[in-house]
């Protein structure tokens, strides 16, 4: 459904620095890098884009779930995520009451968005 999504972020470095570590550990990658924004996916199409904060002020959270493609990615990931310095919100497990399987993984980045790794098969 969704073609792609763009943040802004108030540190372009620090975040493009996080999502670079986290994104890897699930297949992803930095495929543009115009200076002032930094595209990301898998080639050879980003579908999630970062951007310098140049709009409206104050901060408004989101929360962006990035698909991965197994249980140890998930894990991955949060250790990736630990590693940036990212709070952790929840840690890797079971969320029964989404669906069976469904095994996902809760950080903030750095500019205190709710990013999730999720995978939706069975361990």
């Amino acid at each position: 459904m969704l073609d792609h999504l763009s943040i802004q972020c108030s540190d372009l470095a620090a975040s493009g620095a996080f999502y670079d570590a986290v994104l890897a550990t699930i297949g992803g990658e930095r495929l543009f890098d115009f200076g002032d924004t930094f595209g990301y996916g898998v080639p050879p199409m980003p579908d999630f884009w970062l951007g310098e904060h140049v709009t409206g002020t104050g901060f408004r959270e989101s929360h962006i779930a990035f698909t991965a493609p197994d249980r140890a990615a998930v894990q991955a990931f949060f250790e990736a995520a630990i590693e940036a310095g990212a709070e952790v919100l929840h840690p890797p497990q079971e969320w029964p009451e989404y669906h069976d399987h469904y095994f996902g993984v809760f950080v903030r980045d750095p500019d205190g968005n709710n990013v999730e790794a999720v995978c939706h098969t069975p361990a």
